[in-house]
């Protein structure tokens, strides 16, 4: 009759990098360390990963309150191993390290890890112990999933343009008209990319106005029909004051993109979408928005192989922009602690400067400049406006 063992450790170890994509191969192995000799049953090994969705809601009916529950789950997936199967009898392992070696063909869609305010998408392996007459023990490794999205498609590289425009009005008086035009040269973006935005601002006002512009992050939450949302300002510049009657023109005004996770388009419950809004602050009325969709991607634009010749594309990054995001990375802020307004309208003033040594480098403020001019004459030994014969050689010593 063999003492009972001890088990000193369980674990699951992954091999590889820190991120993963739809179709590779997970490897691992699962290190066992005991005491003393060990009666087990069986040791399995399973990769899991869904999307998972909740939040509260309370209602007034009458003089009580209602809490609806609203919960959604989406698996992406499910594999199972037996490392030691159970047969129906019992496996003796000695005292000692031992190590069980597992791999796992990961589904070829698959969705990126995410952590919300209301839901979350993770992945993560776990292996189980059974041993007799004894609880099963139990040891959990997450890992992180990265849906690869390539920018270099026609729908991304697509320009993308509005024009909107606004009465100013405040005690029922008319103040003039304010319009926003604004372009970018493609949707999709990576980060560490720099967007330059194209712009005309007019005021027609008798008051200045102040044009902006940011990254606006949205998630959105579905459950049951309802769809609950968390906005977040990403970044954002401002530009200078435009006097009544003036018009400001932006030549490619820079905005670059921080470390941010992708976009989440192919979720059922979960949607992470991203867009860059030009605000012009108008005083003693709303604010005018103006809305261009954006696309952030893993997979950059190709340097030669783009239609766009765009200086954007020379802050083309690869994926070593992970390395910076940790396992479980945290949530953006909060939308309504960046709103200052009671409209739900997001505020689009510019980061503190502490904020911005961890995010932006070089000048708040970039400009991406546009040359027009005709190039130089090319060099040449012959004279292009010979002298004319008929004009006399002028004597040196005269």
């Amino acid at each position: 009759m063999l003492p009972p063992g001890r088990v000193r450790s369980l674990a699951v170890q992954l091999e590889g990098g820190r991120a993963w994509g739809s179709g590779e191969l997970l490897r691992g192995r699962v290190q066992l360390e005991l005491r003393g000799a060990l009666r087990l049953r069986a040791l399995e090994v399973c990769a899991r990963g869904h999307a998972t969705v909740h939040w509260l809601e309370s209602h007034s009916v009458g003089l009580n309150i209602v809490y609806c529950d609203y919960t959604a789950c989406q698996t992406f997936l499910h594999r199972h191993c037996q490392l030691i199967p159970d047969n129906g009898e019992v496996t003796v392992l000695p005292a000692g390290r031992h190590e069980f070696p597992f791999t796992f063909q990961l589904p070829e869609t698959l969705v990126t890890s995410f952590e919300g305010k209301h839901g979350s998408v993770r992945y993560w392996v776990k292996a189980k112990l059974h041993r007799p007459w004894s609880t099963v023990k139990k040891a959990k490794k997450e890992f992180t999933v990265i849906e690869p999205i390539d920018i270099n498609t026609p729908a991304l590289l697509a320009p993308q343009a509005g024009a909107k425009e606004k009465l100013a009005r405040a005690w029922y008086c008319n103040r003039g008209q304010v319009s926003v035009t604004a372009k970018i040269d493609r949707k999709g973006y990576t980060p560490g990319e720099v967007i330059p935005i194209f712009a005309e601002i007019d005021n027609c006002t008798n008051r200045a106005v102040v044009p902006k512009a940011a990254i606006i992050q949205t998630q959105t939450f579905i459950a049951r029909g309802t769809k609950k949302q968390k906005k977040s300002v990403v970044t954002s510049i401002v530009g200078d004051s435009i006097a009544a009657g003036k018009r400001e023109v932006w030549h490619g005004r820079a905005l670059k993109i921080p470390p941010v996770g992708p976009s989440i388009l192919h979720c059922r419950i979960i949607q992470v979408e991203y867009s860059l809004k030009v605000c012009v602050d108008i005083p003693g009325t709303s604010k005018l928005l103006l809305e261009l969709p954006l696309v952030i991607g893993t997979i950059p634009l190709h340097p030669f192989g783009s239609r766009t010749s765009s200086v954007s594309s020379q802050y083309s990054v690869n994926l070593d922009w992970l390395s910076g995001i940790p396992e479980r990375p945290e949530a953006p802020p909060e939308y309504s602690a960046v709103v200052s307004s009671p409209e739900s309208e997001p505020s689009l003033a510019p980061p503190g400067p502490g904020e911005l040594s961890s995010v932006l480098e070089g000048p708040f403020f970039t400009y991406i400049q546009e040359f027009r001019f005709r190039p130089p004459p090319l060099y040449s030994e012959v004279d292009p406006n010979p002298p004319a014969e008929t004009i006399r050689p002028r004597c040196m010593t005269c």
